[in-house]
């Protein structure tokens, strides 16, 4: 087994009969898209997190009159039901409930583009759609319109996402922030409207997020008070000019100056995406795997062989990147500012012009047998200028195997390709990613904390610096190893409760969380969550709807 799986559950008392409730569900979605058997179960229970959980079942509705029927069906029969959007939360805890026995319900099958309004730049969608499926479409339909993807893969859910409050690379990188209308499904089967959304005529539904009266949209984002069904979400008008911007620096005490630098040019408006700054062991690992019978295995990465792995594929101790949008105008004036911040550091900047040419060199060069270098380092920087674009990528998966051990299916050793789950690979994946105030010093004291506790465990500080706002960042961290080693997963396991315990003791509390890390939101704090509790009972009374879901125990 590649994970380790709490036992299958007993029915629960308050269902008279699971082969009744689950005919009736059948009843309203067809049988095909009701599933209990072990297949189909073990699938929906993995997780990159130490233990998985397995469901009762799984039902997939197919609208959002469907869904209704499938909660009134779970308060008739005392279910209790998980609702996904494409179950590809990775490192959160996938398509897994907080507890066994739970009826996950895939909404994969909800995966309409309902409307795109090339005027006013923006899309209604469902919450089945993937980046990939909306990227594609936008190509189609609406090509002078861009979208914000994450580095989760072409299969990830927008929608998904969006309500864990996830980020990305451009200007909206802020998902939750750039939504407008949404359609629930509460736990008493009605269906809630936001915004403008419950005025039948309302013309600013899509544009004005508040509506009128109290804005409930927050309500359902990391929460379980209800089933979202569709949502609307702004795009991009594609700017008259772009381009990407990369730098590095060969120092680690540069951490600081880095972060001030771009932080204050964020903060005077002039730099308006997410600003992600790398280091090297997150390079690294999306570049190849742990060198086992290099470091004779030995963890953590030792540090000859850290800095020798640097040497080899041309990386800083810290690498960043970012964007740049506008007129032609004021692209040149802000990378002028973008050069004068860092200077003394190696920048570059991509537009599409010099892609081009990139990719002419590389085949010519290729051509002499002199290639190899050069079109390894396109290999990375391609895709990540894609998602700058908001291109999605599965590039970015690879880091996930990080730890994955020999030969596996879908993880070439040559080529690195990894397939699009990362769980196929038994790649273990844990995010920490605690929020802290964007200054240097912040930064240094994140790393201060989280560094000896890897070292502690065994395992590397693979670690992403990403300014989310105007004064804000988000330390995104993980832990990667091999589900197949019990010791390995066992010690990951701690890891995780150190850190989330230390670094929420130190003030730098995470922006999502898994199904594991919610039993420690609790810490240092209790009439906030009192007040959720209150808000659940009066919204779910039953507890139908995901229990355990960001709620601390």
């Amino acid at each position: 087994m590649s994970r380790t799986m709490t036992a299958k559950p007993q029915a629960n008392d308050c269902v008279d009969s699971v082969g009744e409730a689950l005919g009736a569900l059948s009843s309203v979605v067809g049988v095909e898209h009701v599933c209990a058997d072990g297949g189909t179960l073990d699938r929906y229970g993995r997780s990159g997190m130490p233990e998985g959980t397995m469901p009762m079942a799984v039902v997939s509705p197919g609208s959002t009159q469907q869904v209704r029927r499938v909660v009134e069906i779970a308060a008739r029969f005392g279910l209790k039901l998980y609702p996904i959007s494409r179950g590809k939360n990775w490192g959160y805890g996938a398509a897994c409930a907080p507890t066994p026995g739970q009826v996950i319900v895939d909404l994969g099958r909800m995966n309409r583009v309902l409307e795109v309004d090339r005027e006013l730049a923006y899309a209604v969608i469902e919450p089945g759609v993937t980046q990939g499926q909306l990227w594609e479409h936008l190509q189609h339909h609406a090509p002078d319109l861009w979208m914000d993807a994450t580095g989760a893969g072409p299969e990830a859910s927008v929608v998904g996402n969006t309500l864990d409050r996830g980020f990305g690379h451009t200007r909206y990188g802020d998902h939750f922030l750039h939504t407008c209308g949404m359609e629930v499904v509460l736990a008493d089967g009605r269906v809630l409207n936001t915004g403008y959304g419950h005025y039948a005529n309302a013309k600013a539904g899509r544009v004005y997020r508040y509506g009128v009266g109290p804005s409930l949209d927050g309500l359902f984002a990391q929460s379980n008070f209800g089933i979202v069904t569709r949502i609307g979400i702004w795009l991009i008008p594609r700017p008259e000019a772009f381009c990407g911007y990369f730098f590095q620096s060969q120092r680690e005490e540069d951490l600081e100056r880095l972060v001030d630098a771009m932080a204050a040019l964020r903060r005077q408006g002039l730099l308006q995406t997410a600003i992600h700054i790398a280091n090297d062991l997150r390079v690294i690992s999306s570049r190849t795997r742990y060198p086992w019978q290099r470091t004779g295995g030995r963890t953590p990465l030792p540090e000859e062989v850290r800095a020798a792995l640097r040497r080899e594929y041309g990386i800083g101790a810290w690498s960043g990147c970012g964007a740049i949008s506008g007129t032609r105008g004021s692209v040149a004036a802000v990378k002028k500012a973008v050069k004068g911040a860092l200077r003394g550091f190696e920048v570059k900047f991509l537009d599409d012009g010099r892609l081009a040419m990139a990719r002419r060199l590389r085949r010519w060069l290729s051509a002499v047998g002199i290639g190899g270098r050069f079109g390894a380092l396109l290999d990375v920087v391609e895709p990540l200028y894609g998602l700058l674009q908001g291109r999605p990528s599965i590039e970015h998966l690879r880091g996930a195997a990080w730890r994955v051990r020999g030969e596996v299916a879908g993880l070439g050793e040559e080529d690195g390709a990894l397939a699009i789950d990362p769980l196929d690979c038994h790649a273990g994946l844990m995010w920490v990613s605690p929020v802290a105030p964007a200054k240097g010093t912040s930064a240094r004291e994140v790393m201060r904390l989280i560094e000896p506790i890897y070292q502690r465990y065994g395992f590397e500080a693979l670690v992403t610096f990403t300014i989310i706002t105007e004064r804000a960042m988000c330390c995104v961290t993980n832990l990667a190893f091999d589900k197949r080693d019990t010791e390995e997963t066992a010690r990951a396991g701690r890891c995780y409760d150190t850190l989330m315990t230390v670094l929420i003791d130190a003030g730098y509390v995470p922006y999502r969380t898994s199904v594991h890390g919610a039993r420690k939101l609790g810490r240092g704090s209790s009439v906030f969550w009192d007040v959720r509790s209150q808000l659940k009972r009066a919204m779910d009374p039953r507890g139908i709807l995901a229990p355990g879901r960001y709620e601390p125990q």
